[in-house]
C-alpha cells in the first residue's frame, strides 16, 4: 500500500473535523448576528449606533460559510471514493479466478460512480467479438443479459476511439439523440470506459442511470478511467491464468495418455532418431531386453543391443544415408537372456513431406512364457509384484463382480492446488509422482491394492479377491501410519516450499468389486458406500491426520488408540456418522510385520 493510500483515512478524518468546525462557526455567526441586533437596539435608545454595514458584514460571512459547506461535503465524497478505489484495487488484484475478479470490478464501478446499473463486455480472444460477461444492479443483484439493455452505440464508440464516454442526459445529447438504442431504452446518464492493457483494448466497462440526468461528471469519469486501467490488468491476469490452467490440464492429459499408451503396449517399442540414437525405450522393451531405459536413451542401438545389429544394421545404414527403407518384419532368436523368439518390425518415421525423421522398432516376444509375463505385467498397473504373482493361481472369476467387506484407504495431498499454481508442468509432475510413489509403496508394503490415482489422491483397497486379508482393518491402518512416516522422511529431501502432507480417511464396510470400463480398457476397482465414506472421512482430515469411521475403529481392535473428532469441513452428507482421529497403537501392540508401535508424525 502506498503512503498516499495509508494517509487517506487521516485526510478523511481531517475533512470531517473541518466540516464540524464550519458548522460551529455558522452557529457562532448566527448567535453573533442576534447579539448585534440586540446591541443595536440598545445603542439607539442611548442615541448611539453601530457602523451601517456591520449587519451586512456578518451576513456576507454567513453566506460565504454556507457556500463552503457543500464544497467540503463534495471533498468528503471524493475522499471516500478515492479510498474505496485504493482498497478495491488491492482486492481485485488478490485473486486469479476470473469470475471473482469480474464480479469485484463491476461492484466497485457501481460503488464508485453511484450508477444504477453496471455491465462488462470482454473481447473473445478467438473471434474478437465483444461478449457479455457480468452485470449488476445498484443492490448487487445479478442482471440477465436480456433485461440489461445498453447503448451499443456508445460501447462501439469506446472500442473504436479507445477513449471513455460520458453524457449527463443521453436523450438530449446531440451526439446520440438520433440513436434508437439510447432513445428507446430511455437512458439518461451514461458512463463507459475501455479496459486497456498496454495498447490492446480487451473490453469495455459500462454503467448508466435511466432515471437521473447529470449523475456523472468529470470527477466520476476520471475515477472510472483510473480504476478501469487497474481492473483491465487484473482481468487480463485472470484470463491468462485460466488459459494456463487449461493448457496445463491439456498437456497433463496428453502426456498421461501417451505414457499410458507406451506403458500398455504389449510389445517392446524402441524409437530412433535419424542418426540411430535411441529416443524412446518403453517398459516392455526394458522387460524383454533386460536393459534399462536410462541406459538406452541417447545411445546407438548397436551399442546397447548388439544381437539386433546383424538383421537390423542394413536398415539403420540405409536410414542414416537418407535412402528409402521399407517397413520390414523379421523373426530372430535373441540369446542375450536365453533362447527367445522375437518378431521385429522396423518402420521409418516420416514428416509430412516424406523425409525420414527416425525409425521405430516394435519387438514382439512369441514365446508362451513371455506372453504370460506380459499378462502379469498388465495386472501390475494396480497390484504390487507379490500379489501379481499370486494371480497366476487365483480364481479370477470374481473379478467380474463381487460384494464383500473391505477396508478402504483414501488419501489426498493438502494444499496441492495452490502449490501447483506456481510450478512448471514438468516440475509439478515430478513432485506429485514422488508423493504418489510414497503413498503407493506404503500401501503395497501392507499388502494393499492401489486401485486409482485421482489427481493428487490415492484410493487403496484391502481384502479384495486379489488380496484376501482377514486382518484387513489393521493392514489399512498400518499402511496409513507408514504413509505419514514416509512423507516425513521425504520432506528431508525436499525444499520447504515443496513439503506437503496427506490427509487420510479409513473405513471398513461393504463394496462391490470387479473390473469396470469398456471393452477396450478396464480397471479393477470398488464402488459403493465404503469408498464414498472413506472419501468423506479424508475430507475431514488435516494434513498429517488419519480419520477413521466407527466401523474401522471397531474392526481394528483394542490395539488402536483413537479419540472422537469433530468434522472440520461441511459434509455432503447430513447424516455423517461419528468420526475418530487416530492417536497411536497402544503400548506393546505390534503391527502385522512386527515393527512395533506406530504413531503418525505431528
Amino acid at each position: 500500500m502506498s503512503d498516499a493510500t495509508r494517509r487517506l483515512p487521516q485526510v478523511s478524518a481531517a475533512a470531517a473535523s473541518a466540516q464540524d468546525q464550519l458548522r460551529e462557526l455558522l452557529a457562532q455567526l448566527t448567535e453573533a448576528a442576534d447579539l448585534l441586533r440586540q446591541e443595536q437596539v440598545a445603542l439607539r435608545e442611548r442615541g448611539m449606533g453601530l457602523p451601517a454595514d456591520a449587519p451586512g458584514v456578518v451576513k456576507r460571512a454567513q453566506e460565504r460559510l454556507n457556500a463552503l459547506e457543500p464544497d467540503l461535503m463534495g471533498l468528503q465524497i471524493e475522499l471516500r471514493q478515492l479510498r474505496g478505489l485504493a482498497q478495491t484495487a488491492a482486492v481485485i488484484n488478490s485473486t486469479l479466478e476470473l469470475g471473482a475478479v469480474l464480479n469485484q470490478v463491476i461492484d466497485t464501478v457501481i460503488q464508485l460512480t453511484g450508477a444504477e446499473r453496471g455491465y462488462i463486455l470482454l473481447r473473445d480472444r478467438t473471434t474478437g467479438a465483444l461478449e457479455f460477461q457480468v452485470a449488476r444492479g445498484l443492490d448487487r443483484e445479478q442482471l440477465a443479459r436480456d433485461e440489461f439493455r445498453i447503448s451499443n452505440t456508445i460501447v462501439q464508440e469506446v472500442v473504436t476511439s479507445g477513449q471513455p464516454v460520458i453524457t449527463d442526459n443521453a436523450r438530449q445529447d446531440p451526439r446520440y439523440e438520433q440513436h434508437d438504442s439510447i432513445v428507446g431504452y430511455a437512458l439518461r446518464s451514461i458512463l463507459a470506459a475501455p479496459l486497456r492493457v498496454g495498447s490492446e483494448i480487451i473490453g469495455v466497462v459500462y454503467c448508466d442511470n435511466r432515471i437521473l440526468a447529470g449523475l456523472f461528471r468529470a470527477h466520476e469519469l476520471n475515477l472510472l478511467r483510473a480504476f478501469a486501467d487497474q481492473a483491465a490488468v487484473a482481468i487480463q491476469n485472470a484470463r491468462l491464468f485460466e488459459a494456463a490452467q487449461a493448457r496445463l490440464a491439456e498437456i497433463t492429459e496428453v502426456r498421461d495418455l501417451m505414457n499410458s499408451v507406451f506403458a500398455s503396449v504389449a510389445g517392446g517399442l524402441i524409437v530412433l532418431d535419424p542418426a540411430g540414437n535411441v529416443t524412446l525405450f518403453n517398459p516392455a522393451a526394458e522387460r524383454m531386453t533386460g536393459t534399462r531405459a536410462g541406459d538406452a536413451l541417447g545411445h546407438r542401438l548397436e551399442a546397447i543391443l548388439p544381437a539386433l545389429t546383424g538383421p537390423v544394421y542394413p536398415l539403420l545404414a540405409a536410414m542414416r544415408a537418407g535412402s528409402a527403407a521399407r517397413a520390414v518384419e523379421l523373426e530372430l532368436e535373441y540369446d542375450a537372456r536365453g533362447p527367445l523368439l522375437w518378431r521385429v518390425v522396423f518402420s521409418l518415421l516420416r514428416e509430412r513431406d516424406g523425409s525420414a525423421i527416425g525409425a521405430a522398432l516394435v519387438l514382439d516376444d512369441l514365446t508362451s512364457e513371455r506372453r504370460r509375463e506380459q499378462q502379469v505385467a498388465q495386472v501390475r498397473n494396480y497390484l504390487p509384484l507379490a500379489l501379481a504373482e499370486n494371480l497366476r493361481s487365483a480364481d479370477v472369476a470374481a473379478l467380474g463382480g463381487q460384494e464383500r467387506e473391505i477396508s478402504v484407504l483414501f488419501c489426498d495431498l493438502r494444499g496441492f492446488t495452490r502449490f501447483s499454481e506456481h510450478l512448471e508442468p514438468e516440475a509439478l509432475m515430478r513432485i506429485i509422482n514422488r508423493y504418489l510413489t510414497v503413498a503407493s509403496d506404503a500401501v503395497h508394503a501392507s499388502g494393499g491394492l492401489v486401485s486409482q490415482y485421482i489427481g493428487d489422491a490415492v484410493l487403496a483397497l484391502f481384502n479384495t479377491p486379489l488380496n484376501p486379508q482377514p486382518e484387513h482393518p489393521l493392514r489399512a491402518l498400518q499402511a496409513a501410519i507408514r504413509l505419514q512416516h514416509a512423507v516425513r522422511a521425504l520432506h528431508a529431501e525436499l525444499p520447504p516450499e515443496q513439503r506437503l502432507l496427506f490427509g487420510v480417511g479409513l473405513h471398513t464396510g461393504l463394496a462391490v468389486l470387479g473390473n469396470i470400463g469398456s471393452a477396450d480398457r478396464q480397471e479393477f476397482t470398488a464402488v459403493g458406500e465404503a469408498v464414498d465414506m472413506a472419501r468423506l472421512l479424508q475430507e475431514q482430515a488435516e494434513g498429517g491426520e488419519i480419520i477413521l469411521s466407527a466401523t474401522a475403529r471397531e474392526a481394528a481392535g483394542p490395539a488402536l488408540e483413537a479419540e472422537p473428532a469433530t468434522p472440520r469441513q461441511p459434509s455432503r452428507r447430513h447424516d455423517l456418522p461419528p468420526i475418530f482421529r487416530f492417536v497411536a497403537l497402544r503400548e506393546g501392540a505390534t503391527n502385522l510385520d512386527g515393527e512395533g508401535e506406530g504413531r503418525p508424525s505431528a
